[in-house]
């Protein structure tokens, strides 16, 4: 079913799409679609972190997009004032190589040699593609954890900067805020994505968030939700 945003550079629009978030990932279906890359495009930049909800899918469909872009149909979304996705699609890989050979060609100095910088620039393109091409061939999930601290007198903000401190290949932190569990303890929810053939959640939850030094802050940790890219 087609969904309507209005006015997404006002406040009021801002909070809308930020409801309309807090119980989905994407704009519409369990993967990001062209849906998704309208509703980016019609955003003049990463919204505030007050709107957590839009800044979370924000950040998301921002990291998709530097990785290995979006080529989901949707379902239909309007935004007033905005072009539809099909004219903000992301290219393919296809695509971006025939042009880049397209710029080549324009380049090329039918009567002299390939200077050094071309030769060079020539294969820092070719490796992009290649490494763009192996890229795409790996899956890639998103992941929403549960994590629990002690107890209420344990420091939220230093258990946050000891989780977000993993860093590893193929794993990129997202948004995170932190929710009431009772007694006055909080709990941190964050999102994170990651490249399934280099990132095991497993091996990240036994090997790197339960043990020390950053079990002085976290009691335990869960998967809460966990969908395919």
């Amino acid at each position: 079913m087609a969904v309507t945003f209005n006015d997404l550079g006002s406040a009021a629009g801002l909070k809308k799409l930020d409801e309309y978030l807090l119980t989905r990932s994407y704009i519409s279906g369990y993967q990001a679609s062209k849906d998704d890359i309208t509703v980016y495009t019609a955003l003049s930049g990463a919204p505030s972190s007050s709107y957590l909800n839009v800044s979370r899918w924000y950040k998301h469909i921002d990291a998709l997009l530097r990785i290995s872009g979006v080529s989901e149909e949707g379902c239909g979304v309007t935004v007033e004032g905005f072009a539809p996705a099909e004219a903000v699609a992301t290219p393919t890989a296809d695509s971006k190589a025939a042009a880049a050979e397209d710029d080549d060609d324009d380049d090329v100095d039918l009567f002299g040699e390939e200077t050094e910088e071309e030769k060079k620039a020539a294969e820092e393109r070719a490796a992009a593609v290649k490494a763009s091409s192996k890229k795409k061939e790996s899956g890639k999930s998103s992941v929403l954890l549960d994590i629990k601290p002690w107890d209420d007198e344990t420091d939220t903000k230093k258990l946050e900067e000891a989780v977000r401190s993993v860093q590893m290949e193929g794993l990129l932190w997202g948004a995170s805020k932190l929710v009431p569990v009772g007694y006055g303890i909080k709990k941190l929810q964050i999102m994170m994505t990651i490249v399934d053939d280099l990132v095991s959640v497993d091996t990240l939850i036994e090997e790197h968030l339960t043990v020390e030094p950053i079990n002085e802050y976290v009691q335990s940790c869960d998967i809460v939700a966990f969908n395919k890219i």
